[in-house]
């Protein structure tokens, strides 16, 4: 968040009193977020590629082993380059584990009755429980956050307790923001985030979070923060099935800096509760990320405005997931920024796929011009600023124009 919403904003230069942030030997060390490179497979890096019928789609790992021979073994017999005429000759995309879930629904009896096979039936609307959430429509319980400091507990209702795979790290996301309304953007990007880092790198994600700023953030538009909160809440806890909203930042009782946060996130997860439980039943640190878009990035590159301590901690000792916005260039602001290049290997720049431009304060605006919303952010919150009669204030015509729009 940028610090100069705070009512008590001062610049770093004249500040000499900042609340000291955690200590490093209370954060667990974490390799890098940089993504891996071809060198990680121990092949040659020119080589050409395996012919699809005789290989599978390396994974990656810590050990930096890739035996060619060993994928081609057990990929024989599971892939070939035949061309699909109909339904029949289709190749299963089932994991092993999901074969045998399904094996005893769908066994059929070849001409040899002592053979059995996996039948691949045409496309159906079948649903695996793995793919179920808790979907905004449906009027389930949703998950309630304190809305006093005293009641506050840490939500761990979908942080994973065990890692999957032992050879990766484990990582939780965090995104601070106003969250004013939350949108379906902010939904995205935790997603975006979800497939770059599985697609990208060694680690594993076991939980997100949303922090929503405390209503002390100086800002036009700003919602109480309990409002906010809600909002969030019905928004991640019945449209996904790995996001949380943890209210501790919300509920103080003056702006807390992100370097803050993160720490809080760190005690939560990796002091009190001692990390994640690996397969073989033992204790690992999870690395912590901050999820932000380019426009708070580039915030950061405004003189005396974050303190230079403050980015150290934040993008040396956690680390930064960036989410390219429209018409940003964040790869060009890092190459410019000191720091932020002195720890571009902790650094992972998001490109949107297929860009959404949905801001908060383009909703509160079609709010109070009482255009649709539809569509652009969830169904529950929808109805919920429309049963607490939120955004009906003005604002400045700058900031609704402004180019940084939250």
């Amino acid at each position: 968040m940028d610090p100069t919403n705070d009512p008590n904003f001062t610049p770093p230069s004249l500040n000499k009193n900042i609340e000291p942030t955690a200590p490093s030997h209370k954060i667990p060390h974490n390799i890098p977020i940089e993504p891996f490179v071809l060198e990680d497979l121990g092949q040659g890096v020119d080589t050409p590629a395996p012919h699809p019928a005789k290989s599978t789609r390396p994974t990656v790992n810590s050990s930096k082993s890739y035996d060619s021979n060993q994928v081609q073994s057990d990929s024989e017999g599971k892939y070939h380059s035949k061309i699909p005429r109909k339904h029949t000759e289709l190749i299963s995309s089932l994991s092993s584990d999901e074969e045998n879930d399904t094996k005893e629904e769908f066994l059929v009896v070849e001409e040899d009755e002592h053979s059995h096979k996996v039948e691949i039936l045409p496309p159906s609307i079948k649903v695996r429980s793995s793919q179920i959430a808790d979907l905004e429509e449906v009027p389930h319980g949703v998950q309630r956050q304190a809305s006093k400091l005293g009641d506050y507990k840490f939500p761990t209702h979908r942080l994973a307790t065990t890692l999957t795979d032992d050879s990766k790290h484990p990582l939780v996301i965090v995104a601070c923001g106003s969250f004013s309304p939350i949108t379906y953007l902010h939904l995205r990007m935790f997603e975006m985030a979800l497939d770059a880092i599985m697609e990208q790198t060694r680690f594993e994600v076991i939980g997100g979070y949303y922090s929503p700023v405390s209503s002390n953030y100086k800002k036009q538009g700003l919602a109480p923060a309990h409002h906010r909160v809600r909002m969030c809440e019905l928004a991640c806890e019945r449209t996904s099935s790995w996001l949380m909203v943890d209210a501790w930042e919300s509920l103080q009782p003056k702006y807390t800096r992100t370097a803050l946060v993160l720490d809080h996130f760190n005690e939560e997860i990796n002091i009190k509760r001692g990390g994640i439980m690996t397969r073989l039943g033992e204790k690992r640190g999870v690395k912590i990320m901050l999820l932000a878009g380019g426009d708070l990035i580039e915030s950061m590159g405004e003189p005396d405005v974050w303190a230079d301590q403050d980015l150290h901690h934040i993008l040396g000792k956690y680390g930064c997931l960036i989410v390219e916005r429209t018409g940003s260039d964040v790869r060009s602001f890092l190459l410019s920024h000191d720091i932020l290049y002195e720890h571009r290997k902790n650094i992972m720049v998001i490109k949107q796929l297929i860009y959404n431009d949905i801001s908060s304060t383009k909703i509160r605006l079609f709010i109070r011009r009482g255009m649709s919303v539809q569509y652009l952010l969830p169904n529950s919150v929808i109805r919920y600023i429309q049963q607490h009669k939120l955004y009906c204030d003005s604002e400045p015509v700058k900031q609704v124009m402004s180019e940084r729009a939250d």
